[in-house]
C-alpha cells in the first residue's frame, strides 16, 4: 500500500504527540522531523496557547503596507486603462502625471495593478530598433495607405495617413473609399492648407505614389502635382517598409487602439472615429519615442504656405526644354525617348551630365530621370 502524502498540519500534530513521551535531546527529535529547533520550540509554544487552532498557518501579509498603492490611485488607474485600452504602465504613468498627479505610481507599479485586475492581454513581443528622425518638424512626411478593412455596409476603409517623421505628428486621417489620386490629392490638399507645405514626402514604390516600368521609375499624377508644388517626392527602397518607419508604426497604432476594438458602419462612422482618437493621439497620448511627451508639443506649422495656383513651370537658360507629347515622349536629338505619360503637355529639361551623351531629365526642379543618347559612346 502506498504512502499517503503527509501534510504540513498532520507531520505538526504527530510531532506534539511524539514530545509527549519524548526522553532524549529535543534536537534529535526535530531533526527526525527535519525541522529547526527554534521551528520545533514554535509549535510547541502555539499548541500548548491554542491546541490544534494554534497550530495553523499564520498570513504572511504584513500589518503595516506604507507603501501600497491606495484605492483612489488604483481607480484612476483602471480609468486611465478604460479610456485607453491599448496602453500600458508606462503610457498611464505619463497620462497621470501629465493630469497633475503629484506622485503618480511607477510603471511597474501600474502593470501589476493591470494584471492583477485582469487587464493585461498576452504580452506583444518587443523589437529592438534603432531610431532615426529629422532634425526639425516638416523636413519629411511619411504619406501611405494602411490596410483596408471592411465596415458593415458592404464596403471597404481605406485609412490615408500623414506623420510628421521629427515629431510623429499625425498631420492626415482620412477615411477614404479607395486608393485613387482624387482621393489622395484631396486629403494632401486639406493638411496642406492647415499645417502649410514640407520639404519632402516620402512614400512606398506602390500605385498612387509611384510605378516602376522596364527598371524605370515612372512618375504619377499625384508625383507631378507635388513636384510642381515644390515639394521633393522621395521614394522608400523597395522591399523596405522601415524605411517608411514612423507611417508603419503609427499605423500599427492606429490597429491596436482603433481599428480592432470596435466595428463599422460607413466610412462617415470611421471619419468620426478616427477625428476624435486623432486628436487624442497628437494632444493627450504620450509618445515613448518622444521621451513620453505628446506630439503636439514637438510640431510646429510649416512656414511654407500653399498656394491655391499652381505656379509656372520656369528652366535656366542654357538647358534644352523638351515639350512631353501624348505618348509620353520628348524628342531630342533626333530621337525618341520615353519620360511618362503622367507629364503629357508638360515642358521638361535635359541638362547633361560628366558622361558622354548622358542627360539628367529634370521637371521643375527635380530630377526625375536619365537617357542616354542612342549611339553615344561611353567612355
Amino acid at each position: 500500500m502506498p504512502w499517503k502524502e503527509q501534510t504540513a498540519m498532520s507531520q505538526k500534530l504527530e510531532f506534539i504527540a511524539c514530545l509527549a513521551h519524548w526522553e532524549g535531546p529535543f534536537a534529535q527529535l526535530c531533526k527526525s522531523f527535519g525541522i529547526s529547533r527554534p521551528t520545533g520550540y514554535k509549535w510547541r509554544k502555539r499548541h500548548a496557547e491554542g491546541g490544534e487552532e494554534g497550530l495553523q498557518e499564520f498570513s504572511r501579509r504584513p500589518c503595516r503596507s506604507p507603501a501600497l498603492t491606495s484605492p483612489r490611485v488604483v481607480q484612476e488607474v483602471l480609468a486611465v486603462r478604460e479610456e485607453h485600452p491599448a496602453w500600458g504602465g508606462r503610457k498611464i504613468h505619463w497620462r497621470l502625471k501629465g493630469r497633475g498627479h503629484a506622485n503618480p505610481p511607477a510603471p511597474s507599479t501600474i502593470t501589476d495593478i493591470l494584471r492583477r485586475a485582469g487587464r493585461l492581454g498576452e504580452r506583444e513581443k518587443t523589437i529592438s530598433v534603432r531610431r532615426f528622425e529629422k532634425a526639425f518638424p516638416n523636413q519629411s512626411w511619411q504619406v501611405d495607405f494602411k490596410g483596408h478593412y471592411a465596415t458593415t455596409l458592404a464596403g471597404r476603409c481605406h485609412p490615408l495617413t500623414v506623420t510628421d517623421d521629427h515629431s510623429r505628428f499625425n498631420l492626415l486621417l482620412h477615411a477614404c473609399p479607395g486608393e485613387r489620386r482624387q482621393y489622395v490629392q484631396s486629403g494632401l490638399t486639406a493638411a496642406f492648407r492647415r499645417y502649410g507645405m514640407p520639404v519632402v514626402l516620402q512614400f512606398d514604390n506602390g500605385p498612387p505614389w509611384g510605378s516602376v516600368q522596364n527598371g524605370q521609375r515612372v512618375l504619377t499624377k499625384v508625383a507631378c502635382w507635388l513636384i510642381r508644388l515644390g515639394i521633393e517626392v522621395r521614394h522608400i527602397r523597395p522591399h523596405h517598409p522601415q524605411s517608411n518607419g514612423k507611417a508603419e508604426r503609427f499605423h500599427r497604432t492606429l490597429q491596436q487602439e482603433v481599428i480592432s476594438r470596435q466595428t463599422f458602419s460607413d466610412l462617415r462612422h470611421c471619419q468620426r472615429v478616427f477625428d476624435r482618437w486623432r486628436a487624442d493621439y497628437n494632444l493627450r497620448r504620450p509618445h515613448e519615442a518622444l521621451a513620453y511627451a505628446v506630439p503636439a508639443a514637438r510640431y510646429r506649422p510649416s512656414p511654407r504656405r500653399f498656394p491655391e495656383r499652381l505656379p509656372a513651370v520656369e528652366y535656366e537658360s542654357g538647358v534644352a526644354v523638351r515639350k512631353v507629347y501624348g505618348n509620353g515622349t520628348v524628342q531630342f536629338k533626333g530621337n525618341s525617348y520615353r519620360i511618362g505619360k503622367a507629364l503629357k503637355e508638360e515642358y521638361v529639361a535635359l541638362r547633361a551630365t560628366t558622361k558622354d551623351g548622358e542627360y539628367a531629365v529634370y521637371y521643375c526642379t527635380q530630377q526625375i530621370g536619365k537617357l542616354t543618347l542612342r549611339g553615344a559612346k561611353h567612355v
